[in-house]
């Protein structure tokens, strides 16, 4: 139970926000000196549980072209684009990203969003683009607002739609947790088929928040231009 603590270390670390990483390689290196493990045990353990997921760090191959992309205009292109899009609010295409990111992650392209490779550099600068265009220059508060709300399309339209995938990780894990331990036999294809109900309604509920984010932009930024209007006044008065 003692190796446990481990764990109490990776909870301290991010509660008190520290650096992910420094915190995760502490707590294994913690975690094995309680377990009597020697450094050379130590080494290992890190460097085969690297090799067996380093898929995971293939991200460390796009940030360089993502970083040459935005330092030659990638945000500001973005931006363009969406501005020609007259009638494309910030709701309606985040929306619309919901579902592309939703019928890709049903066919298997997991892969070809998230939020390195579209997020950041694409969808968010977009979405900032048409709720400048209809607002003007936005606050810092309603900016991170759209980011937000663009990072959870993404996030949610591939939760929910992965799972239509019969092939997905998931899905083969559910199944043969479910036929070993209950010694039945569950197809990957019927789990996949009673995901698309649950994929169907988390599109029509976070496609109505989405949408409803125009509302509530033009209600904050209303407010917001009535509380600069007031201050400039009010300033004015007292240097009179």
């Amino acid at each position: 139970m003692i190796v446990l603590l481990g764990v109490l270390v990776v909870i301290l670390g991010f509660a008190t926000r520290r650096n992910p990483l420094l915190v995760v390689g502490v707590a294994g290196i913690a975690t094995g000196l309680l377990a009597k493990l020697s450094p050379q045990e130590i080494l290992a353990a890190f460097g085969d549980g690297f090799a067996s997921s380093r898929s995971v760090t293939i991200f460390v191959i796009t940030l360089p072209v993502i970083g040459l992309l935005e330092r030659n205009g990638l945000q500001e292109q973005a931006r363009t684009l969406i501005g020609r899009l007259g009638k494309l609010t910030t709701g309606r295409f985040l929306a619309l990203y919901l579902l592309l990111r939703q019928l890709t992650a049903a066919l298997g392209l997991t892969s070809i969003g998230g939020p390195a490779q579209s997020v950041r550099p694409m969808v968010a600068p977009m979405a900032e683009g048409a709720a400048e265009r209809r607002h003007g220059p936005l606050p810092e508060r309603v900016r991170e607002r759209v980011r937000s709300y663009s990072a959870s399309a993404d996030t949610v339209g591939l939760f929910f739609g992965e799972d239509c995938f019969l092939a997905i990780g998931s899905i083969l894990l559910i199944t043969g947790f479910v036929n070993t331990t209950y010694h039945t036999h569950l197809e990957p294809l019927q789990l996949a088929l009673w995901a698309i109900p649950t994929a169907v309604c988390a599109f029509l509920i976070h496609g109505f928040r989405l949408l409803r984010l125009d509302r509530s932009l033009d209600h904050d930024l209303a407010a917001s231009g009535g509380r600069s209007a007031a201050e400039g006044s009010r300033t004015a008065e007292e240097a009179k």
